[in-house]
């Protein structure tokens, strides 16, 4: 797995950990849950998500399963180094939907001794690679690939299958505009 603790040989070292998936997959659950244990082990923790992801909560990340944990809403990546003084443990959620340098904000935190996690959607609705996450995993010490039961056959979904009309490449939703599905459901509903 990943250790916890960032003391070792009383030397500081940050990284950087990646939870990624499809939609419904429990991207978000599986980052609250390493949050809540970084506050248990009395880590400085600050969790961020994008200004635009007001579906649950204008301020607090919630998970698909209704639990919550409180976060700052920012428009850019680099907001993140304003906030991030003192602080052992970043989260940072809906990571596709940041800009291009979140990558470099998230190596500059790791090279100064923090530990960030980082949750996101690694593919958009069209299975293409979503914005920075492809760079995020790639740079990761440790990348988590959580998967969603796929709505037309049962089987484990990474695919977020958009189900209305809309090319727009950022649609928030959930059950209403998208359903996960396994490759070959997804490769029948996009023929």
């Amino acid at each position: 797995m990943f250790p916890e603790n960032r003391y070792v040989n009383s030397d500081i070292y940050g990284w950087i950990e990646v939870v990624a998936g499809s939609m419904f997959s429990g991207k978000t659950e599986e980052l609250i849950r390493r949050l809540n244990r970084a506050k248990i082990a009395k880590l400085r923790v600050e969790i961020f998500k994008p200004m635009i992801d007001t579906r649950y909560h204008d301020v607090n990340v919630v998970s698909h399963n209704s639990n919550a944990i409180v976060s700052t809403p920012i428009e850019t990546s680099s907001e993140i180094l304003m906030y991030a003084h003192d602080i052992d443990v970043v989260g940072i959620d809906e990571a596709q939907f940041f800009d291009d340098n979140l990558p470099q904000i998230c190596q500059e935190l790791a090279n100064n001794g923090v530990r960030v996690i980082v949750a996101g959607l690694d593919m958009d609705f069209l299975g293409k690679p979503f914005g920075p996450m492809p760079a995020l995993m790639a740079m990761a010490e440790y990348v988590t690939k959580v998967h969603a039961i796929c709505m037309g056959c049962g089987n484990l979904a990474h695919y977020s299958h958009r189900t209305v009309e809309n090319d727009k490449l950022v649609l928030l939703g959930e059950t209403d505009n998208y359903q996960p599905l396994c490759r070959s459901c997804y490769q029948k509903a996009t023929k």
